[in-house]
């Protein structure tokens, strides 16, 4: 039986995921040829930034961190596909990496234990094949496991991000058009609603109860942290962020962002997706500076019943803070100056 193009798109990209849960550099360099284009664009967050064709990317992207974490694993807990409103076909995976952290990576100096980044990651697909790559990696989850976060510290809980409560992010195929649509739709009219406050009116305008269910979990990135309700999600992260740039969502001309559903599921990708000005309050301990910024926010939605229960947000903290005028990475360095950034060496246990 013929796959239809969303579930073929799955396929061929279970090869990749399969060689990053045994990782090798053979066998990842080998899966990442097979299913790119040979000029295919990687976008990644910051520092880490762009590379054209798979072995950039390889380089780019994870010969240090394998170096770093010699066990490293890819965990999916998400992988769903389909066609944005331009008709571009997508498959979108998120996840963590995993491993020992026996070296230094990007100046985060190691600590023996296991630890975990959070990914999001989307590849448009043509003909078969890896065309682009839009991704984030949640680097500073690592520097808070390592404890060496040098900026504000989260108003949200930092834990370990759970896959979907109900276990069925991998969804299954054949593509269900009529479905997946609306489930996008739903999330394209939630997000309308929210654009609403402050500028239509109070957080009534927003109507969250019609699009949210009352134990939703807001799933934010490190530095933002997760809320929990309307209450968990609006205190540790909408207030906040909206007293520090009033003005987001007024900007929807100047950006470009890709939208689309997959069962009960939808996601958004853009690069950037969002613009708007430090003003006010400033925010995440960042004094306002008047400057309009860009972001990256790249997301996936669980519906349950007919509202959002699980939402998953990940943003280029890090690109946010260089565009302010701040290196994360130089007050990093100031901070442990005195940290061991040798490589460790771990026991076995067994003598």
């Amino acid at each position: 039986m013929k796959l239809d193009i969303h579930t073929h798109n799955k396929a061929l990209f279970a090869p990749l995921r399969a060689a990053m849960y045994d990782f090798s550099e053979v066998g990842v360099r080998k899966a990442l040829v097979d299913v790119s284009s040979t000029d295919a664009l990687f976008r990644l967050c910051h520092p880490l930034g762009d590379s054209t064709g798979s072995d950039a990317y390889y380089d780019c992207a994870y010969k240090n961190l394998f170096e770093a974490w010699p066990d490293l694993e890819r965990r999916d807990y998400i992988v769903m596909s389909g066609p944005d409103e331009a008709g571009a076909d997508w498959v979108g995976c998120g996840g963590y990496y995993t491993g020992t952290f026996a070296g230094p990576w990007l100046d985060i100096p190691p600590t023996g234990h296991q630890v975990s980044m959070r990914f999001h990651e989307f590849f448009r697909f043509e003909d078969g094949k890896i065309v682009e790559m839009q991704a984030l990696w949640d680097i500073p989850e690592v520097m808070i496991q390592a404890r060496v976060w040098p900026m504000a510290p989260s108003l949200g809980l930092e834990w370990h991000i759970p896959g979907p409560a109900t276990q069925d992010g991998f969804v299954p195929g054949p593509y269900d058009a009529i479905k997946g649509k609306a489930t996008c739709q739903y999330i394209i009219d939630m997000l309308e609603y929210l654009k609403k406050h402050p500028s239509q009116g109070g957080p009534e305008v927003m109507e969250m109860e019609r699009f949210w269910h009352p134990r939703m979990n807001w799933y934010g990135p490190a530095g933002i942290g997760t809320g929990r309700g309307y209450a968990g999600f609006r205190n540790w992260h909408q207030i906040p962020f909206l007293n520090g740039m009033p003005d987001r969502g007024q900007y929807v001309d100047d950006i470009t962002y890709h939208f689309f559903g997959d069962g009960e599921y939808a996601a958004v990708t853009g690069w950037p997706n969002m613009i708007q000005t430090v003003t006010h309050d400033g925010w995440m301990g960042i004094a306002p500076s008047g400057k309009k910024i860009t972001m990256r926010s790249l997301d996936f939605w669980r519906l349950e019943n007919g509202r959002i229960r699980e939402n998953w947000v990940l943003v280029d903290l890090l690109d946010a803070y260089r565009q302010l005028g701040v290196d994360v990475f130089a007050r990093l360095r100031e901070f442990n100056k005195a940290r061991n950034m040798g490589r460790i060496e771990i026991p076995d246990g067994m003598s």
